[in-house]
């Protein structure tokens, strides 16, 4: 889950491309462009990698009108891998939250459940 080079290989439902501009040790600096609900953005990613469990990322997309905090880990489970995922989406424009609050909270979460986690859970189950 920290290639995030190789995102658009193994996500390409919600990630076109995704560009390194600055790594130091664990700490990387990205632009991503991401896709949902149709449409095509720009991302800017801060990101720390936690080495053997995941990353936690502060997202912007000036574009979009949003800015994200997102965490993702992976730990041994009795019955297999569990995956913990959360993002906290900030919505900065006044007449964007009136619409994308109910579409994020279930339209979203759902799609990236599908065309993330699932995908995820796949590439798991090989391994």
């Amino acid at each position: 889950m920290t290639d995030f080079e190789k995102f658009p290989e193994h996500f390409p439902k919600v990630a076109e491309s995704i560009r390194i501009n600055k790594r130091e040790g664990n700490y990387a600096e990205m632009d991503a462009t991401v896709r949902s609900f149709g449409k095509r953005f720009q991302v800017e990613m801060k990101t720390r990698i936690l080495p053997g469990k995941g990353f936690i990322s502060d997202n912007d997309s000036y574009q979009f009108g949003t800015s994200g905090h997102e965490e993702m880990s992976l730990s041994e489970h009795a019955k297999g891998t569990l995956i913990d995922y959360t993002y906290q989406v900030t919505i900065h424009k006044k007449w964007l939250r009136m619409i994308a609050v109910p579409l994020l909270r279930w339209y979203s979460m759902k799609y990236w459940e599908k065309a993330v986690i699932d995908r995820l859970k796949k590439i798991l189950e090989k391994q």
